[in-house]
């Protein structure tokens, strides 16, 4: 059997396969929360009737369970609508399960005639000035960790404190579809936690329960950085602050709140 190469299939419509390069690094059988969060913001980016006119300003996600690496559907639908912004929501089920992602997305009218651009935030170096840099240690062969080029300006994976790395897909989202610019912000948003690690993950347990990405400029090209600080308080709860960055500069912030834990002892 051919290896498959994107995150997805699509079977039909709304109803797509999970391939294991979904496979996020914590369970065999489980994704990445990145893959499926660029999956349901494809959606609402597509569904019959999206206006062309608008695109997504802010997205959060509520992760009820882990997303399994199994057939998936997507529903779509218009919570408010009004001719400068309208909320849309998804939900991520199982074939035969219950939901297991949900998104809202507030999308807003762009203009017709460009205004004044408004921004700040230092250029980082470029990812042709970095270098390749590998994971922390995965059990499995394929999976996220194998399906994302990493290069970071600051930190690794290996090290705990702040991060900053430039990320770009070596797979389209869905097989045989063209890849889109926000394709490659969300399915990189979730990595902030990872980047910006603050404790040793052998030791501690970090559950991120949700992500909100927030985006002031329609990224472009195909790298995606996210310049990570992570902050955890003593009872548990923390926070995982990500600036967004294309080659051009910032593009928006992203935040997943956490939940972490030392882990129990093998018995």
């Amino acid at each position: 059997m051919a290896e498959p190469k994107a995150f997805y299939e699509r079977i039909s419509g709304s109803r797509f396969t999970a391939t294991e390069h979904t496979r996020g690094p914590w369970d065999a059988h489980s994704q990445h929360a990145g893959p499926p969060a660029a999956l349901l913001g494809r959606a609402m980016e597509e569904r019959p009737g999206a206006r062309s006119d608008m695109r997504i300003a802010r997205v959060t996600y509520e992760i009820v369970k882990p997303v399994p690496i199994r057939p998936l559907e997507v529903r779509v639908d218009v919570v408010r609508s009004g001719r400068n912004v309208e909320l849309v929501e998804a939900v991520l089920t199982p074939e035969g399960g219950t939901p297991v992602m949900l998104a809202r997305a507030l999308r807003v009218r762009t203009l017709e005639e460009p205004g004044p651009a408004v921004a700040d935030g230092p250029l980082l170096p470029s990812p042709g000035e970095t270098a390749d840099t590998p994971f922390f240690a995965v059990p499995w062969d394929i999976g996220y960790h194998t399906s994302m080029e990493t290069r970071f300006t600051e930190g690794t994976f290996r090290a705990p404190g702040p991060g900053t790395c430039w990320m770009r897909m070596r797979l389209p989202l869905i097989a045989g579809e063209e890849t889109r610019p926000l394709d490659r912000v969300l399915v990189a948003a979730d990595s902030g936690n990872g980047i910006s690690n603050v404790l040793d993950f052998n030791r501690h347990v970090f559950v991120n329960a949700d992500l909100t990405v927030h985006l002031h400029r329609h990224p472009v090209g195909e790298w995606v950085a996210v310049e990570a600080r992570t902050s955890v308080d003593s009872a548990g709860i923390g926070l995982a602050d990500s600036r967004l960055h294309d080659e051009k500069g910032p593009i928006g912030r992203g935040a997943q709140s956490l939940f972490v834990a030392p882990r129990q002892p093998l018995a």
